[in-house]
């Protein structure tokens, strides 16, 4: 049971044909972007055509609720022949986040963009921007593993470009995309040669029907050699530890809307594409599955959650900070997802939404600073609370969260993270979330402390408060932070049926 049960969102005409729009409508949109005449009809057509998207999953929501599987069928032709759209309550459930996110962004670029962007670049940039959000939404729809990858390139294009528009308030983004597009690209080979060696075994690209078929070859060396390689390719994407090196710089140099997206979504398609393979499409009882989960997903997952918090307490600079919390917090999902219960994986998808609120909200607060005042390192934002209080105050409720602070997202996220691994008796877990809580305490605490409690330098430039369009998605996402901490139905009955989505349990 979820809260969408009873919601009609669409007509019955417009909801049937939902699995498609969904990710036509922004493809469309950045196709209209592009050819658009200036700046601000760019940003309109991107905030209808991600409002228009979010509509749109907000409707299949409603119908998941109601019929469990949606099974679309592209050009009428059936599945496993035909290309087939998947929706399911995880599915739906990431394409709720990434069309939510997509608006949020969409709405924050509108000012955003000035201080970091060059003019003359606003219509491709948002035309880009559309690309990604289009690209995510297939990809976490598609029920064929050939065009997961065919989505994974397209929103990949887009963020290589996205990133590299970030040269004129730092040079260094030109580097960062040149790496990302490296990291990316190598990630990208290697899972489309894990796929081949798969339809090499099982002769059918249909994730579903792989399953099926995958059941009867057991430990078929071909089927595991495309299981390492799928979890390699998807692992960089995914900024898996220690395939994460692309993030910091990608994160620091690109502009703050890309890294509010990149930070709430691009990780989190990545990791979705990943437990989808590794819980929906093998064999739950393999051999090598177990061994993934237990004796590489788990540790790689517990050294990136104290690793890359020690890295991110030494860093100098915000955005870099939070660019390795993001790693760190990465290893909080994928310990939930490896303890392979009902509990762990309802509470790595729980987490998972949780992180991307909060780590959207606090690029999102940067952006706002970054304005007026061009600061990279943290004694530049002594004193900022006083000159900026209402973004300030939104990164420290963003932060707070991070920290897994009462009355916060963040904070039921690692609870029920903890319950789940006490349930599955990996009392180790816990010490994992104890210390990477109390690190992500202390660096969440120098930023806060230096941005309320510390006097500005002399003569050092000021922040002024941000524009209105900026403040208002900022707050609508450290808000959900908090209304999700005090009453989490919705975010919870997401993740219990994405759980069982994935296990193949009654929910």
């Amino acid at each position: 049971m979820t809260p969408f049960d009873a919601l009609y969102a669409a007509p019955a005409a417009l909801t049937a044909h939902a699995p498609v729009i969904v990710i036509a409508a922004p493809l469309v949109g950045a196709c209209a972007a592009a050819l658009s005449p200036g700046a601000r009809s760019s940003w309109v057509i991107s905030v209808l055509t991600t409002a228009f998207s979010l509509w749109m999953a907000i409707a299949l929501a409603g119908e998941v609720a109601r019929e469990g599987v949606i099974d679309y069928a592209l050009g009428g032709f059936p599945s496993p022949m035909g290309i087939a759209l998947k929706v399911d309550a995880i599915a739906v459930t990431m394409a709720l986040l990434i069309s939510a996110m997509g608006l949020m962004g969409a709405i924050y670029s509108g000012h955003a963009l000035l201080s970091e962007v060059r003019a003359e670049k606003h219509t491709l940039f948002q035309a880009g921007y559309l690309l990604c959000v289009s690209g995510y939404l297939g990809l976490v729809l598609t029920g064929d593993a050939f065009n997961a990858f065919v989505f994974l390139e397209i929103s990949s294009i887009g963020t290589y470009a996205l990133v590299a528009a970030g040269e004129r308030r730092d040079r260094r983004a030109l580097p960062a995309a040149f790496n990302y597009l490296i990291m990316g690209t190598v990630g990208a080979t290697l899972y489309v040669i894990g796929v081949g060696f798969l339809y090499g075994a099982t002769g059918t690209l249909n994730m579903a029907d792989m399953g099926v078929r995958l059941v009867t070859l057991g430990d078929n060396p071909a089927v595991q050699a495309g299981f390492a390689f799928i979890v390699a390719g998807l692992g960089a994407k995914a900024a898996m530890f220690p395939l994460h090196g692309w993030l910091p710089g990608a994160y620091a140099g690109a502009p703050t809307l890309v890294s509010v997206f990149l930070a709430a979504t691009a990780t989190k398609a990545a990791i979705y594409l990943l437990m989808r393979f590794t819980f929906d499409v093998f064999p739950l009882d393999a051999d090598f599955g177990r061994l993934f989960l237990h004796g590489i997903l788990a540790p790689l997952a517990a050294a990136a959650a104290i690793v890359c918090s020690v890295q991110a307490i030494f860093a100098r600079e915000v955005r870099r900070m939070l660019a390795f919390s993001s790693i760190a917090q990465v290893g909080f999902i994928l310990l939930g997802f490896s303890l392979a219960t009902q509990a762990g994986v309802s509470a790595g998808v729980f987490y998972m939404v949780a992180h991307a609120l909060m780590k959207a909200a606090a690029f999102m607060a940067l952006g706002a600073f970054a304005i007026s005042l061009k600061a990279r390192l943290l004694s530049d934002f002594a004193g900022i609370g006083r000159e900026a209080p209402w973004s300030t105050v939104a990164f420290a409720v963003a932060a707070a969260s991070l920290a897994g602070v009462p009355l916060t997202m963040g904070f039921l996220g690692k609870w029920s993270l903890i319950e789940a691994a006490l349930q599955a008796r990996q009392a180790w877990m816990v010490v994992v979330f104890a210390i990477g809580s109390l690190l992500t305490l202390v660096y969440v605490g120098r930023i806060v402390e230096t941005m309320f409690f510390r006097a500005p330098t002399p003569g050092a430039p000021r922040a002024k408060e941000a524009p209105v369009g900026v403040l208002a998605p900022l707050w609508v996402l450290a808000g959900l932070s908090v209304w999700f901490g005090v009453d989490a139905t919705l975010p919870a009955s997401l993740a219990d049926a994405g759980a069982a989505a994935l296990l193949g349990a009654a929910p």
